[in-house]
């Protein structure tokens, strides 16, 4: 189902899921778009243009009924808006949250140790299995954290735990070379936070996460004169 919606989309509806299951956490029941779209930051017209792949998805039969109650689905008491708990399995369901994923960290420097040491892994869908380093200094198969293999043991650990996704940490020079060995061993996701881009062939996918895009972004938002800055770059010499 994934392929069948932008990705712009897709983003959105993960703001979406995680709002609700704020919401859900709360005891709150009932969500209008205008709420859930305020609280992802999108209109409520694009909140209800999004879910209709929610709609889709029903008809399809691959998901259960939500409601959205005086808006896209025509069941309940109107006004109140979309069922909470409901809407959120729903788009856990098409996003594919609703069963496990097992990772692998591509990486063991600073950034790949912290990821590891990062709580969020114990409370989700997304289970740590292992890492991977071509230092020999910092395998360790025994290690309580997380097991780390050399790289050259990936396709078979990756079989063995039949990893579905790798987070790739390594520094950008050894990112090419290090996606190759990941598409090597049939590990189909990967989380690229090397500063580089990098490409897979399908059925695999690559999501990059770039911190210096988000400072550059921030910088620009900050920067008190951005006017007279860029109308310095257009001016004649």
């Amino acid at each position: 189902m994934a392929k069948q919606i932008p990705s712009v989309t897709v983003s959105r509806l993960v703001a979406y899921l995680r709002v609700l299951t704020a919401l859900e956490e709360k005891g709150v029941d009932y969500v209008t778009s205008e709420e859930l779209g305020a609280a992802a930051r999108v209109s409520a017209h694009q909140v209800r243009k999004d879910l209709v792949h929610v709609r889709e998805n029903q008809r399809q039969g691959r998901n259960g009924g939500a409601s959205d109650r005086g808006h896209d689905h025509a069941s309940g008491t109107r006004g109140r808006g979309y069922t909470v708990p409901i809407l959120r399995r729903e788009l856990s369901s098409i996003l594919g949250l609703t069963r496990p994923w097992n990772v692998a960290i591509v990486g063991m420097g600073h950034l790949g140790k912290a990821i590891a040491r990062y709580p969020y892994f114990e409370s989700s869908n997304f289970a740590l299995r292992c890492g991977f380093d071509v230092d020999p200094r910092k395998v360790d198969p025994t290690n309580e954290l997380l097991p780390v293999y050399p790289m050259a043991e990936m396709p078979e650990r990756a079989r063995q735990l039949e990893l579905d996704i790798a987070l790739l940490t390594v520094p950008g020079e050894a990112a090419e070379d290090a996606a190759r060995a990941i598409e090597r061993a049939k590990i189909p996701g990967i989380l690229n936070f090397a500063p580089t881009a990098i490409a897979v062939a399908p059925p695999g996918h690559v999501e990059s996460v770039d911190f210096v895009a988000g400072l550059k972004r921030l910088a620009y938002y900050l920067n008190p004169e951005p006017a007279a800055e860029a109308e310095a770059l257009t001016a004649d010499d």
